[in-house]
């Protein structure tokens, strides 16, 4: 995966506009996994997952330090999209490349059979995880952490709102986010690294 070349040599589609860079970070002892889309521009120059203020915010609600954020053999970032996919005609990033879920997502999460909880960031990642939301809104899917942890444990699955800070309007119109959901995954995160190996 770390030479992968796919999506530059043998797209689906366009090929990436610049020199592949796949980032993400697992090993097969992680009991957490965080699900995103893509690396940005910055964590792609970086060559380090959630190299920007989202990773701020993100292991703010995790309540993790950097040190075990970036320990693989605790933490997965494993994105839909390995490389930073590129921007669009607005600015904005691309979708995740296609070519990375379908050549190494199902034999990636395989090999992880210690994984407890998989935090889901973004719409492709739902789609993967938990594809029986893809007509539901963001707002239901994360509302319903309760019901989606229950259902899904032992490998929970619990969905996230991006931490970047276009999602500051959404956070203020939802302010049980802060208030209910962050603490239950703090406290599931701290009980899950906690536990025995």
């Amino acid at each position: 995966m770390a030479v992968c070349r796919i999506c530059a040599d043998r797209p689906l589609g366009a090929p990436l506009p610049h020199t592949p860079r796949p980032i993400f970070q697992i090993s097969p002892t992680a009991r957490i996994a965080i699900c995103s889309q893509a690396p940005g521009n910055r964590a792609h120059m970086a060559g380090r997952p959630f190299f920007d203020p989202s990773g701020v915010r993100l292991r703010a609600w995790m309540g993790l330090s950097e040190a075990t954020f970036y320990d693989p053999a605790q933490v997965a970032i494993i994105p839909m999209g390995f490389c930073f996919p590129g921007y669009d005609k607005a600015g904005g990033d691309l979708p995740p490349r296609t070519e990375c879920r379908a050549t190494w997502h199902d034999e990636v999460f395989a090999a992880m059979p210690s994984l407890r909880l998989l935090l889901c960031i973004g719409r492709y990642s739902l789609a993967y995880h938990l594809p029986e939301t893809r007509r539901l809104s963001l707002t239901a899917i994360v509302g319903a952490w309760r019901e989606i942890a229950e259902r899904t444990a032992p490998r929970t699955v619990m969905a996230l709102p991006h931490p970047s800070w276009r999602n500051n309007a959404w956070l203020k119109k939802n302010p049980w986010f802060e208030a209910e959901h962050l603490p239950d995954l703090r406290a599931r995160i701290a009980a899950i690294l906690a536990a025995p190996a």
